[in-house]
């Protein structure tokens, strides 16, 4: 018989380890956030020279330089060939490329200029470029160069926009080959995110019922109209469906569009337009919270959008798709997504397809958890909410 202590001991416990996990999470959420302000100021960062040709050097920068959250800083070029000049770093070395077969001569001659370039900017780090002739002996012969002097070797394969989750290494023979999986289309996965997102939809409709109703009685006394905004969207594969949303403009307003469309400059088919004229009062504090988009909770209840995916296209901005922005119909659309943390009505057409095809090609469960947790922050923030 076990002692009447026990249950006691078993709930101090399960506390302290509740209290232990939060504290590490907190710990290294503030750490995280620390190092991200350090490389801002060009702290904690590795000195890298670049090496490869100058057109693909400048577009590993412009990579680079577009996010903050990795250490890498290029500070030197090595250029492979008389063509292609790189700006805003030093060329440091010109290496001739194509070299005449020389073997291991021609290797160590090559090899001896990448390391004095790296001597001469003080580099920590070598990244080699997609397109760059430093392959097979050549490139081993480099690793072992930089090994000995304690100087790390990185090489960008050109491939954006991949999660780690997607990528294994394999070896076949002597060779070793970087395989990605398949992006996970269809599936139990994709099956258990589509009955999670009907649950949860189905318990915030419960659970926001007096929200709702107030909302649709704000709407209704605002102003002349009905109070919910239906407009055909399209969903995954092509499918139209009817979009719910709280009105949060006059009734007018898509006559209005037209002649608004002539007086604004648009980003690819996307519309979108900043203190438009046609928001009633209410509206404005709607988007502004994205309140207004609490009804398309039925429609994650109904199947038609997910809580997490790309943003719902208009049909006739489908009509101007292209191949690549079609694949944002591979998946659901989504109430919240990439789009809606990062920027929202501040993106370009570029930026949004760009974190929508991220979205659709490395969907996992636990991403769409961090979104919606972002998703929090975003709207407090408000940010490009208009």
């Amino acid at each position: 018989m076990r002692p009447s202590g026990d249950p006691v001991r078993y709930l101090w416990f399960i506390a302290t380890s509740v209290v232990v996990l939060t504290a590490a999470l907190v710990v290294r959420r503030v750490a995280w956030h620390r190092l991200r302000v350090m490389r801002q100021h060009g702290l904690a960062v590795c000195r890298t020279l670049a090496v490869g040709p100058g057109a693909q050097i400048t577009a590993v920068m412009d990579r680079f330089s577009a996010d903050t959250e990795h250490p890498y800083v290029v500070v030197g070029a090595c250029v492979e060939g008389e063509k292609g000049l790189v700006e805003d770093v030093p060329q440091v070395e010109r290496l001739p490329w194509p070299a005449r077969d020389d073997g291991k001569a021609g290797d160590d001659l090559v090899v001896s200029r990448v390391l004095s370039a790296v001597e001469s900017v003080g580099a920590s780090t070598v990244c080699i470029t997609p397109g760059s002739q430093f392959t097979g002996d050549r490139l081993r012969a480099l690793s072992w160069a930089l090994s000995d002097r304690n100087i790390g070797l990185v090489a960008d394969l050109g491939m954006n926009d991949i999660a780690p989750h997607r990528l294994s290494m394999r070896r076949v023979g002597a060779s070793t080959l970087l395989h990605v999986r398949q992006a996970p289309f269809a599936g139990p996965s994709r099956a258990l995110k589509s009955v999670l997102d009907r649950l949860v939809a189905g318990l915030l409709i419960v659970v926001l019922t007096p929200v709702l109703l107030a909302l649709a009685a704000a709407v209704k006394l605002s102003s002349k109209g009905p109070v919910i905004y239906r407009q055909t969207r399209i969903s995954r594969g092509g499918t139209p469906f009817t979009m719910l949303k709280f009105r949060s403009m006059y009734t007018d307003a898509d006559v209005q569009r037209e002649a608004l469309l002539a007086s604004v400059q648009v980003d690819g088919p996307m519309f979108k337009m900043y203190d438009d004229p046609r928001i009633t009062r209410v509206g404005r504090v709607l988007r502004r919270y994205s309140l207004d988009e609490l009804p398309q909770l039925f429609n994650v209840l109904r199947g038609d959008m997910s809580l997490v995916g790309p943003r719902p296209p208009l049909p006739e901005e489908v009509a101007r798709y292209n191949q690549i922005e079609s694949r944002r119909l591979l998946v659901t659309p989504g109430m919240t997504g990439l789009w809606q943390v990062s920027g929202r009505s501040n993106l370009t057409w570029e930026e949004t397809v760009r974190l929508d095809l991220r979205y659709v090609d490395n969907w996992t469960m636990s991403g769409d958890l961090r979104l919606l947790g972002r998703t929090a922050g975003a709207v407090v923030r408000r940010t490009g909410a208009y």
